[in-house]
């Protein structure tokens, strides 16, 4: 079903009900925008953190992302089948119950001082967003007028970005100040700053969990009016991303999202051990989390200048995806062959052209592909385990060769994209 389909479903419904019900509804959702982009984006403090308690190497360290993105693989087909039998209000209460278990399992991880229990609390945590992610999307369009549907889910997905702007601040100020403030990452920490830093992980997904409670509690008020607002989905067979195999373009589109993805959280993986290295902007490692929030930033500010370019000069999406991926490429590859101010500010700037990449390659996507638009959907969600993938490949070469040379697995990655967008422009949408 999709959004225009399930919005034009609810036509009816919503206007009877009453607009504060649905404004109250839909305030509770965008909530939840904002929580999983916080989140997300707060894993990235976590990295060098890690990587200095644990003594790990960069390919080590990135197992973070790896735990983290495997969720969206793993989980996004059955949250489907779970929401198309539970509807939004119970599986949403589901996802969030998952991620305040998770949240709560990080102080038994560190506790028992293990690395790979701490995997395995992101991995919940994950889990939990992704099945956020399949009933929240739809759920916003869904919540009030139809011709209004694409509004609601454009000003989610920014108060999305915000929370992918604040979450590194939030990490850095609790993760890397203390133990951490004066460490050098990977280096050795003495015993009581360890323990230090420790804390200081614990502290903050205790914090980002009683967060989550409020939500249960909230969500849990709106649950009447969530199920009144929205008709229940029946399952579709043809939401099963096998089916989208059938298509060429959503094969390809799918390899876009997976290099797009797993571009964006590699560099953001390791922009803060980046930035601290002596030869780039030699900064302590808080003051380097504290630059990050300019790479998401960027991203945030990016999501509403394209889309101010797409709508008042018409530039085609095609165009705009290509200038931007090729963009990127090039600064990846200024970030490889400069150093200090030139390579900080050319990797920072990388978050500005991320900004319109997914929803493009989204949408040129659904327009080309022969395949049912929810397989498409679906098999294009699950690409988004390129986050999982390419931050791994980025941090064995960055063990091997440096970080400014593992710039160059985003490089291809964006300049694959730009091939993307360029065959994309020369084939026509499917009516």
């Amino acid at each position: 079903m999709t959004l225009d389909h399930l919005a034009k479903s609810t036509q009816s419904m919503a206007s009877t009900d009453k607009p504060s019900g649905l404004a109250a509804a839909f305030v509770g959702v965008t909530a939840l925008f904002f929580t999983w982009g916080f989140i997300t984006s707060a894993i990235d403090p976590l990295i060098p953190t890690v990587r200095a308690i644990f003594h790990l190497n960069y390919a080590e360290s990135m197992l973070t992302q790896f735990a983290f993105f495997t969720a969206y693989f793993v989980v996004s087909l059955p949250g489907g089948v779970l929401v198309a039998r539970c509807g939004y209000a119970a599986s949403i209460l589901y996802a969030l119950m998952a991620m305040l278990a998770g949240c709560l399992f990080v102080p038994v991880a560190t506790y028992f001082d293990t690395y790979a229990l701490v995997l395995v609390a992101l991995f919940v945590i994950a889990g939990g967003i992704t099945l956020l992610q399949v009933a929240a999307n739809p759920l916003a369009a869904a919540l009030g007028r139809p011709e209004g549907s694409h509004f609601r889910l454009t000003l989610s997905q920014a108060i999305n970005s915000l929370g992918t702007v604040i979450g590194p601040y939030f990490g850095t100020m609790l993760m890397l100040r203390g133990g951490l403030f004066a460490g050098q990452a990977g280096g050795d920490l003495d015993p009581g700053a360890r323990t230090e830093s420790l804390r200081s992980i614990d502290h903050s997904f205790l914090l980002i969990a009683a967060v989550i409670a409020l939500l249960i509690g909230f969500v849990w008020w709106l649950g009447k009016r969530l199920n009144a607002s929205v008709p229940v989905i029946e399952a579709d067979v043809t939401a099963s991303p096998w089916a989208a195999l059938k298509s060429r373009w959503a094969i390809v589109g799918a390899a876009a999202i997976f290099l797009y993805v797993g571009a964006e959280v590699s560099i953001g993986s390791m922009m803060i051990n980046f930035l601290h290295q002596p030869t780039i902007l030699d900064v302590s490692l808080e003051d380097a989390g504290k630059l990050l929030v300019r790479y998401w930033l960027g991203a945030m500010i990016g999501r509403f200048i394209g889309s101010l370019l797409m709508g008042v000069t018409k530039i085609t999406a095609h165009r705009l995806l290509t200038g931007a991926a090729i963009g990127a490429s090039l600064l990846c590859l200024t970030v490889s062959q400069t150093d200090r101010g030139t390579a900080a500010y050319a990797a920072l700037s990388i978050g500005l052209l991320n900004s319109i990449m997914f929803p493009t390659i989204f949408t040129l996507t659904l327009e080309r592909s022969t395949a049912p638009a929810s397989a498409t959907s679906a098999l294009l969600c699950m690409a988004i385990v390129g986050g999982a993938i390419l931050p791994l490949s980025v941090g064995l070469i960055a063990d091997a060769v440096g970080l400014q040379i593992a710039f160059f697995v985003p490089m291809a990655a964006y300049a694959c994209i730009a091939g993307f967008a360029i065959g994309a422009g020369r084939s026509k949408a499917i009516p």
